[in-house]
């Protein structure tokens, strides 16, 4: 499904649109009736996304699901084709200045703190006390860190609540099982391997079979950002508000992942290398990603020769993290049918049907994603996805998000090319992004 690096990265760090709705940005409860402003549990709503009529197959068939227990709420999405999360929201302002109707808005991580800064977004707290212990069954079966993320991140202009945060995706590695043990490589009984046990095993691999270990790419999702948080490292400080691209850590990040091609064990960069084919043909060892490769695992038929681990350390476990989110417009004139979507989307219920139904996401519950509905078709360890959050760092995503991506990512593909030293190409990479920061 996801034969490039670069579309790879568009899911992972988008969250991927229909992967959302195919996937369950779960949560907990249901309950209807008028809400906190006497509006009544019905009427129509116009769901705006980022994307275009692609996504539109997914989102009719969650709202068919969600139609079920609530049959007189009607939803339309509305998707806004958009190079990027800037683009969209800007668009989304101007259609609510100009009086078009919005009641509901999906953002991904990427665009939460810029949709909050706008001061288009309702303060979910009526809500939240109205059904507050339909929210509090859902806080108590996410991760802490994604509570404390949705807070620190996505809080509207005075801290108000302007989103629910649901799903999200971090990243991991998944191992072919066959090609470890033809090599005689074992594969971590934990989960947890080193940078330097990760280059034993390709060598050994590469000696044994011919196999590449990984592939090489330079997406900030799913290449970038999973090298640097297991060294200690980010592209950005915790708050975002300062570049950290050119620290010792992230230079020895980059070094390495060059490392890899240098020695053989990842392909060249630039080429058509398809890592599905090649995984299935014993010709690469591990394909990395979030949920989104069980997809291709289960086409190619090889869910019983996979398994699941943590991508290797070399100061501690590490992971990029992106969420889904929801939040009600200010202008909405039916914030309550949208109040009861929202707890549609936090219900365990709905968890486990998008989970069930297959989706490129990881449920929000730990208790879905502890559950056969998350577990089952999967490969082995496919668990450490979820649990990968206690120790996530949130893609850091600051307003001009589009522009510093580009940047960060053509810093690291000139690096593991092996057409630029590390810490000159990352001193200048991390000048452009301190400008970005600075406008």
């Amino acid at each position: 499904m996801r034969k490039t690096r670069s579309r790879m990265w568009k899911v992972a760090a988008s969250v991927a649109v229909a992967g959302i709705a195919l996937s369950g940005c779960s949560g907990g409860g249901g309950g209807g009736g008028a809400g906190a402003e006497g509006e009544p549990d019905s009427g129509e709503l116009n769901f705006v996304y980022m994307g275009d009529a692609d996504q539109q197959k997914a989102f009719n068939a969650l709202f068919a699901e969600f139609n079920k227990e609530y049959p007189d709420i009607k939803l339309k999405a509305v998707g806004i084709p958009s190079g990027n999360w800037a683009t969209f929201s800007t668009t989304v302002a101007t259609r609510l200045a100009g009086g078009q109707k919005i009641d509901i808005i999906q953002v991904a991580t990427e665009g939460q703190r810029l949709f909050a800064s706008k001061g288009i977004l309702a303060d979910l707290a009526p809500y939240i006390e109205q059904d507050q212990d339909v929210v509090d069954d859902y806080w108590d079966d996410i991760s802490p860190n994604l509570q404390k993320f949705n807070e620190e991140f996505a809080a509207g202009p005075e801290g108000e609540t302007v989103f629910i945060p649901g799903g999200f995706n971090t990243m991991a590695m998944y191992l072919n099982k066959d090609v470890f043990e033809k090599a005689g490589v074992a594969i971590p009984e934990d989960g947890n391997w080193t940078w330097d046990e990760f280059v034993a095993a390709g060598k050994q691999i590469k000696e044994k079979t011919g196999a590449y270990l990984v592939g090489a790419g330079s997406g900030y999702f799913v290449d970038v950002m999973p090298w640097l948080t297991t060294n200690g490292a980010s592209t950005f400080n915790e708050d975002w508000s300062t570049p950290t691209y050119n620290s010792p850590e992230a230079v020895a990040s980059a070094e390495f992942a060059r490392s890899l091609v240098e020695m053989g064990l990842a392909p060249k960069p630039g080429g058509q290398f398809d890592g599905n084919t090649a995984f299935k043909q014993g010709k690469l060892a591990i394909l990395s990603g979030g949920r989104w490769p069980v997809l291709g695992v289960r086409e190619l038929d090889m869910v019983d020769k996979t398994v699941v681990v943590n991508w290797p350390t070399q100061t501690g476990n590490g992971s990029p993290v992106g969420w889904d989110a929801w939040n009600i417009a200010k202008n909405s004139d039916n914030k309550q049918a949208a109040w009861t979507f929202i707890k549609f989307l936090m219900s365990e219920e709905a968890g486990s049907y998008f989970a069930e139904i297959g989706g490129t996401i990881v449920p929000a519950r730990e208790s879905v994603a502890n559950s056969p509905a998350f577990t089952d078709n999967a490969p082995e360890g496919t668990i450490r996805l979820s649990e990968a959050m206690s120790f996530a760092t949130p893609i850091p995503s600051i307003d001009q998000g589009a522009e510093a991506q580009k940047v960060i990512e053509e810093a690291w593909g000139t690096i593991i090319a092996g057409q630029g030293e590390a810490q000159k190409t990352l001193d200048a990479a991390q000048a452009e992004l301190e400008k970005l920061v600075g406008e």
